[in-house]
């Protein structure tokens, strides 16, 4: 029976308070509520804050280029579908420096989970505006307010139909497990967006602020409705809802749609070295 000590126990260098280590927690409770063992688990990141995260758990981990996470992940997928395949990584990498490649995995659904730690600041490069900073938000790199409007990840993932979508709280850690283990268990792509409150450098988006916005989306929200799920991803003003927000199971995954996906998957087969010689020598 597999244990959340089984993940394993390390220092960290994230700040004290930080809502990293929350989601952390949640992920230990949600891998092992699915009865994962570590081997079959590969957590992959890009690069900041959030990403160091699979260093911080025992299990298979891909620690690639900023704003790179899904590329691997999906290939990892590709290759060894038989891996629970989770990207983990920050606002910046996911929805910046990697916007089209999460665009690009919306469109694709590959079996795969993003949890995307949503802190609205860039925090490894000391607090700069993020994609999903406040418009206005002064910080250290826009003294006179961040100009740009912020991107909602989870209404173009709604827009998008993607497969799975839910949002998060650092602050709900059971509900955020549940969360998690669901989107994992979802059979194509999954997003779950976290509200993740950076204490050493967003000053506005507190948990004292997260709390007074938060809210469970009621038992009555269907998610399978695409107009209620565009209503609550747009909600960003008093009311920030949390909870599963969109679901499409109308959408089969990218592996169902390509012949080249059955049979033995390619982290199994055995190349025909024979038959490589021969091609080789063909060029001599």
């Amino acid at each position: 029976m597999v244990g959340i000590e089984d993940y394993g126990e390390f220092e960290t260098a994230w700040c004290p308070g930080c809502g990293n280590f929350s989601i952390l927690k949640a992920m230990k409770k949600a891998l092992t509520a699915l009865g994962l063992a570590p081997h079959q688990v590969c957590l992959v990141s890009g690069i900041g804050q959030a990403a160091k995260a699979p260093h911080y758990l025992r299990c298979n981990a891909f620690n690639g280029l900023h704003g790179r996470a899904l590329p691997p992940a999906q290939a990892i997928k590709l290759a060894n579908p038989g891996l629970t395949v989770i990207a983990e990584s920050g606002d910046g990498c996911s929805y910046g420096e990697g916007g089209n490649h999460f665009l690009a995995a919306l469109r694709r659904n590959v079996d795969i989970t993003l949890v995307a730690h949503d802190n609205q600041i860039y925090g490894l490069t000391k607090g700069q505006a993020s994609p999903t900073t406040l418009q206005g938000m002064k910080t250290k790199a826009q003294p006179f307010g961040a100009p740009s409007a912020p991107f909602n990840p989870v209404a173009v993932a709604v827009t998008m139909k993607a497969g799975f979508v839910a949002r998060g709280f650092a602050g709900e850690i059971d509900h955020l497990a549940d969360l998690i283990a669901e989107a994992v268990r979802f059979p194509g792509f999954s997003l779950v967006d976290v509200f993740q409150p950076c204490v050493s450098f967003n000053k506005l988006n507190t948990y004292a602020w997260y709390k007074e916005r938060v809210r469970k989306l009621e038992a009555a929200h269907d998610p399978t409705d695409w107009n209620a799920a565009m209503t609550a991803a747009m909600q960003d003003g008093e009311t920030l809802p949390i909870g599963v927000i969109w679901k499409n199971a109308k959408r089969k995954a990218f592996e169902e749609l390509l012949p080249t996906f059955t049979g033995t998957p390619l982290a199994g087969r055995v190349p025909d070295h024979a038959a490589l010689r021969e091609v080789m020598e063909s060029y001599v």
